[in-house]
């Protein structure tokens, strides 16, 4: 009970040892002081709340938002002092926004408990008590004996013991894991592999040790002690052993393994990682904003309450004979006293601060995120791939985009590999119709006839067709035809009906390209591997397999060739193998191999190394030492490694091309017209990554190249900083670009940040080649935090660039070839480099827009509320008496004003977004967080000001001294006040104030939509209807009702009316004429650009409106068009405005930049005719 309390309220006990020991089938030793470990059960927790702890966690994390706990903070100080307003105008609202919030959250979360429902609930079978049993998911414990079968998936972690092979190895795929859908082979150890039924698991003997569960899918620790005849023998565990949850079975029958990490310990679930809370500028101008208001507060309720005891000096307003204290007032402390009317102020002035602020602000980020998933631009047809959104809270921030870090392979290019160039002993040759020519020969040799390789050429394309872990995929002979595995075929196996599978696009490419020629990899089956030469066949014996890293960038393999020789294969990279070669044309094969960087192909490094008896038996003793190590066994390994790896004899090289994907040159283009700096960010060598720079635009053929190359020392890389800085200093013309390798950056990085940085700044584009993944997070992150903190974008495919797109501000994963690591990581993700450019330039473009008008309407509307209220106070001897009724503070934000910015703020376009994209240069306007400068936020504060005293003197001086009109034509005099009171003035007040600031962003809006016109004047009709229903009747369950016929008799006054109408249009005609002066005689760029005539082309219909662009007229067209002739939106053609870029929303298909733009981004404006 005590252990299902501390699960509920998310309490997990650390681990008490660095390992962990786990006995198969639960057969724990039978010696009475032995206490078992204690392990989480198999359960998958994705849920953030339970049943016990919703309410008081979700509270928790609600009033860590300082705008809700200051009005927790104002609601109870309207409970414990007598305020003059009742505590339901701040508890309300509180409220509403805590309910709506917490519903939110608690449906997703519902969602989230019925996934891993279905999850948890899954049937599986475990060996238990000599039998198969059938048990539910969940209820799977560590040391379970688990059989799962063909197309299933591991629901747990699972030790391989065995499989219906003889070998015991299996064959899986990742792809809900990293994305990978190449097939991986697992193997299991020999003294468990001939275990294949219930019975003999059941009396297997044996125990796991391994470490402790962690988060990285690509390493795990073990051994297994098994028990044979009294005898223990121990074998290594590691990643080729293990079966993680979620990877499926794949051309393999059936396999049992023990289940070694369950639950939330499995490597999945604790890749289930939060990523650090990312937070837009946007929202830090908006707290500021929050804080200079609370200011202005805290100003006005402290300047009130002195107003308030200055004028109560005198006697006779201190205590009026209307207003006698009782003893208890006059013997009150004066601090006490003066501590409670500042509070009473505090409470009358709050709603300057807007409460519904950040629910709307959620609601608008939340719903605004779906156009980037519907907009059919951001569609790739070929792999089915449509944009998608892991973050809605930084959708403005796409709009603010000054630098992007891009990775090449992958990103920029398709990582599609294509065997174009190959060196062999000093020799180059190119592949032409599946044969190897030598540079400079033609293919003479008749077709048809056997090409003829001497020695070393065939050594070279057998160490490329056996150094590699490609796998090979072909129909089983008991697979039905049409059936089975997606990539079998009908006549089973046969070499030339074969499948390659490779997690590295490299690797498959040398495979088929060495098959083409005609050394064919045909079968690995367990430690066998087999090709044939020219359709000979051979058999090598896997002795040990020398993994690739990223830190060694090599792999090796060591194999027993037909003859019974020992040789190592090793291929990698030129920097990691040429330095650790005796032999071979050395010097020849690096210039070949930098001829090959030059024409943009990704090069590898072939070496062999044969061993004698002797040294093999040395070489598989330091092996199998580092990989049995329990501790420290990476570093064990990796001194193995490069104890073996060393004396090579080279080979040759290989040149690989990897294809530029569409239209990545118009998109950097786009962005560099945009003023987004683009770094690209590389392991490649730099030769390659110029090359490709130079083939996608990212360099200039014209541009100056600077280097920053293979410095080896503090001292040398400074000097070069300097030299580099002096230069660019004297050219002021010519663009610069500049390479660095990884070695001279980490020496940049370490003492010369400034001097780094102020070379960079001064260059157009930046590529760093030779980098490592933390090295890409290094050089964003020192661009973050840079004196000009510029918003960064860090965009890529692989698990390399994952800590590159964490630390940027906005990361966006490619989903391409290398996984999904990248995708799952991001805030956004997009399938092709090139959907960038619309993504910032136009989405970017709108959502900033968009919140930045929000925001600020918010504040200038909470001014234009509570500034009367302010005034009001000079008028009533700062009595504290309250302007507006109860109900209409409690409703102004909620529901008289919130729905015409909130689809403002989901629908606005200032630009078409044709012209957005043909015109990158519009981002300019928008950049540097412009349209929230602390100038742009004091003309909406000044105007608020504004505003509000125009509708409080203006209703004063029309109505507060002249006879009143009523409605049947009488003038009363005497009984003026009787009609005209402090409730009638308010409602006054309060009605020129919901009309101003609904009609003030009519003002503001560009793109009308059917929606647009419905809040809009719904809104304002809402608040007369309301107020008729809320005054014209008695209601039963109110203790009060201040109100009753106010507004009716208001509205029957014919003088309330003119003033109305007055006050609105001394409010509004500044600002329009302010518009008008603007547009025609200082018109910014986006204007001029808002005039530009948007593609014709066909319409569609009403119901497809509801998503896509469309021509055509609004239903309320005529004072939409008055509106917008006004602020020079339109030309006044006959009854109706014209095809402009604000009515034309049309698809075309005649676009430079993007082709068949099919954006699906906001309501249309609904020709009548056609509806």
């Amino acid at each position: 009970m005590l252990r299902w309390i501390r699960q509920q309220l998310g309490f997990d006990p650390p681990h008490q040892s660095d390992t962990r020991t786990v006995y198969v089938a639960n057969r724990f030793p039978q010696h009475g002081h032995y206490v078992p470990q204690r392990f989480a059960d198999n359960r998958i927790i994705s849920s953030k709340y339970t049943i016990w702890n919703f309410v008081p966690k979700n509270l928790f994390e609600q009033f860590r938002r300082i705008a809700n706990f200051y009005f927790l903070i104002i609601f109870l100080v309207q409970l414990m002092i007598d305020t003059p307003t009742s505590p339901v105008t701040s508890g309300l609202p509180l409220f509403f926004v805590i309910t709506v919030t917490a519903i939110k959250q608690g449906y997703e979360d519902w969602l989230r408990h019925k996934a891993d429902n279905e999850v948890n609930g899954a049937p599986v079978f475990v060996v238990r008590s000599g039998s198969l049993v059938q048990t539910r998911s969940k209820n799977i414990r560590v040391g379970d004996i688990v059989r799962v079968a063909k197309d299933e998936t591991f629901p747990a972690d699972l030790a391989l013991l065995s499989s219906d092979r003889v070998d015991g190895t299996c064959h899986i795929t990742t792809a809900s894991l990293d994305g990978e859908t190449n097939l991986k082979t697992n193997y299991s150890v020999a003294e468990t592999a001939e275990c294949q039924s219930v019975s003999q698991l059941e009396a297997l003997q044996a125990v796991v040790e391994c470490q402790q569960p962690e988060a990285d899918l690509y390493r795990f620790v073990g051994r297994i002690t098994v028990t044979q005849h009294g005898e223990e023998i121990v074998r290594p565990l590691g990643q080729e052993n293990l079966l993680l949850r979620g990877a499926r079975l794949k051309n393999t029958r059936e396999i049992f393994g023990v289940a070694i990490y369950t639950g939330m310990e499995s490597k999945m679930a604790l890749n289930y990682k939060c990523k650090s809370q990312k937070r837009s500028a946007v929202e830090k101008s908006m707290n500021t904003f929050l804080i200079i208001y609370l200011g202005i507060l805290l100003f006005e309720a402290v300047l009130s309450t002195i107003l308030k005891y200055a004028w109560q000096a005198e006697d006779k307003w201190d205590e009026p004979f209307y207003n006698q204290k009782t003893e208890q007032e006059r013997n009150s402390s004066p601090i006490l006293k003066f501590i409670s009317d500042f509070l009473a102020f505090l409470v009358l002035y709050n709603f300057i601060i807007p409460i519904s602020l950040y629910v709307t602000v959620e609601m608008q980020k939340f719903l605004g995120s779906f156009f980037i998933g519907w907009d059919l631009d951001l569609y790739h047809e070929e792999s089915d791939q449509k944009a998608q959104v892991n973050t809605s809270d930084l959708n403005e921030e796409l709009g603010q985009v000054e630098y992007v870090f891009t990775d090449k392979t992958g990103t920029l290019t398709e990582n599609e590999m294509h065997f174009r160039e190959c060196s062999i002993s000093g020799v180059k040759y190119r592949e032409v119709n599946g044969k190897l020519v030598p540079e400079g020969m033609s293919d003479d040799s008749p077709d048809g006839s056997t090409p003829h390789l001497i020695g070393d050429e065939l050594l070279f394309l057998q160490a490329v067709s056996l150094c590699h872990t490609v796998q090979i995929s072909y129909e089983q002979p008991d697979c039905p035809v049409g059936g089975g595995d997606p990539f079998s075929h009908a006549n089973g196996f046969s070499s030339s009906h074969m499948e390659y599978y490779a997690s590295s696009p490299d690797e498959k490419a040398l495979v088929e390209a060495a098959k083409r020629i005609g050394v064919a990899f045909t079968r690995c089956s367990g430690d066998t591997l087999e090709i044939k030469t020219f359709g000979k066949s051979e058999k090598y014996k896997l002795l040990h397999l020398l993994e690739f890293d990223a830190d060694r960038r090599r792999m090796s393999v060591i194999l027993q060739t037909p003859s019974g020789g020992k040789v190592l294969f090793t291929k990698g990279a030129e920097s990691a193998i040429l330095p650790f070669t005796t032999s071979g044309e050395i010097e020849k094969t690096r210039v070949h191999v930098d001829e090959f960087a030059m024409k943009g192909l990704r090069t590898l490094v072939v070496a062999c190394r044969h061993f004698s008896p002797e040294e093999y038996i040395d070489v598989d003793k330091h092996l199998t030492a580092a990989r049995t190590a329990l501790q420290q066994r990476e570093e064990k390994l990796q001194e193995a490694f490069d104890y073996i790896e060393r004396d090579l004899e080279l080979l040759g090289a290989t040149g690989v091309e990897d294809k530029l994907q569409d239209k990545v040159q118009e998109t950097i283009e786009a962005l560099r017209l945009a003023g987004i700096k683009v770094w690209v960010l590389t392991g490649d060598k730099h030769e390659t990554a110029v090359s490709v720079s130079l083939s996608c635009g990212h360099f200039h053929r014209t541009m100056n190249i600077l280097e920053l190359l293979q410095q080896r020392s503090d001292n040398e890389c400074a000097e070069q900083l300097r030299v580099l800085a002096r230069r660019i200093k004297e050219d002021h013309v010519i663009q610069h670009g500049l390479v660095v390798d990884g070695a001279s950056l980490s020496l940049a990085l370490r003492e010369h940040e400034k001097l780094f940085m102020e070379v960079c700044k001064n260059c157009s584009a930046v590529l760093c080649c030779r980098m490592a993944p933390l090295q890409k997070a290094k050089v964003v992150r020192l661009f973050k935090t840079s004196p000009e903190k510029p918003i960064t974008l860090a965009i890529g495919d692989g698990a390399n660039d994952v800590s590159m797109i964490q630390e940027a501000h906005v990361g966006i994963g490619i989903m391409g070839k290398e996984g999904r690591q990248a995708v799952r990581n991001s805030d956004y993700a997009i399938a092709r480099f090139k959907f960038l450019a619309k993504l910032l330039l136009v989405h970017g473009h709108f959502y900033y827009i968009r919140i930045a008008t929000l925001v600020q309407y918010f504040f200038y509307k909470n001014v234009c509320f509570i500034t009367p209220q302010f005034l009001y106070q000079f008028f009533c001897l700062f009595s504290q008496q309250t302007l507006y009724d109860s109900v209409y503070l409690t409703l102004y934000n909620i529901c008289f004003t919130s729905l015409p910015i909130l689809v403002y703020s989901l629908f606005e376009q200032l630009v078409h977004p044709h012209v957005l994209q043909n015109k990158p240069g519009l981002y300019r306007d928008i950049s540097k967080n412009s349209l929230l400068s602390f100038r742009t936020f004091l003309y909406w504060t000044l105007l608020g000001f504004c505003h509000a005293f125009i509708f409080f003197f203006g209703s004063y001086i029309l109505m507060g001294e002249d006879t009143t009109l009523m409605g049947n034509g009488q003038i009363l005099r005497a009984n003026r006040q009787l009609m005209f009171g402090n409730w009638t003035f308010g409602t006054l007040v309060f009605t020129v104030m919901v009309i101003t600031v609904t009609l003030k962003l009519a003002l503001e809006t560009h793109f009308w939509t059917w929606m647009n016109h419905f809040v809009t004047w719904g809104s304002i009709a809402f608040y007369f209807i309301f107020s008729l229903f809320y005054g014209g009747i008695i209601w039963p369950f109110l203790h009060t009702q201040d109100m009753y016929f106010v507004f009716v008799q208001l509205l029957s006054s014919g003088s309330a009316w003119f003033a109305i109408i007055i006050i609105i249009i001394t409010c509004l005609f500044p600002d329009v004429v302010k518009k008008v002066f603007y547009r025609h005689l200082r018109p910014t760029s986006t204007q001029t650009s808002q005039s530009l005539p948007a593609p014709q082309t066909q319409t569609l219909s009403c119901v497809e409106s509801l998503c896509c662009y469309q021509h055509g007229q609004s239903g309320c067209s005529r004072l939409a068009c008055l509106l917008e002739q006004m602020t020079g939106r339109c030309q006044a053609s006959g009854n109706h405005c014209p095809a402009s870029s604000r009515s034309n929303r049309s698809w075309s298909d005649t676009e430079n930049l993007y082709s068949n733009d099919r954006s699906i981004l906001t309501l249309s404006p609904i020709e009548a005719t056609n509806c």
